[in-house]
């Protein structure tokens, strides 16, 4: 199989993205597993930033706060499975809803709704597979997911206005043109 071929096969495996999610929302949870993600705006920024680390480097840098946490490899600058679309709502995955759904599906997240907001939340099974998940494969992720925890962890419109203001080339994208992702 070419390199294109698994590459394409790794961007449709919605367990590889079901799982990057899983860790973000633990992360939000908190160390007591009570805490959660404040919408699914929110969630979709936050994993933007997440899934694309040159992205969140450069996001970083416009807070002024340190980029070296991140530990941006060389792979992650410049490969194919890096490229970022923009859909219709900027840099918004359609599969999100798909993808919650899964993870709600299997145990691993809760859902609740707080006044008109989505409250994403995280199960004891979830967070015990999320930190399976920290431990293994997904050490780059669960560091990054701190750090947006850290440094990002901020009401969704203004995480959405601080995105369009760091990331202006996605308001005059066109939809599904691939986003540029040059560090």
């Amino acid at each position: 199989m070419d390199l294109v071929r698994s590459l394409a096969e790794l961007e449709q495996n919605t367990d590889l993205h079901a799982a990057r999610l899983l860790v973000l929302i633990n992360e939000f949870a908190g160390s007591d597993g009570t805490g959660h993600v404040e919408g699914l705006t929110k969630l979709a920024k936050l994993d933007f930033l997440l899934r694309y680390p040159v992205m969140l480097t450069r996001a970083l840098a416009a807070k002024g706060k340190p980029t070296e946490s991140v530990q941006l490899q060389e792979f992650e600058q410049r490969s194919v499975e890096s490229k970022m679309v923009r859909y219709r709502f900027g840099p918004w995955d359609h599969r999100y809803r798909l993808l919650l759904n899964t993870l709600i599906a299997r145990g691993l997240a809760t859902v609740t709704i707080e006044g008109r907001t989505l409250a994403i939340g995280i199960t004891p099974r979830g967070t015990a597979i999320a930190s399976s998940l920290a431990c293994d494969g997904f050490i780059d992720v669960a560091r990054r997911a701190k750090i947006l925890h850290r440094d990002f962890d901020i009401k969704a419109t203004h995480l959405m206005k601080f995105v369009y203001a760091t990331f202006p080339e996605l308001l005059s994208m066109r939809q599904n043109e691939v986003i540029d992702l040059e560090a």
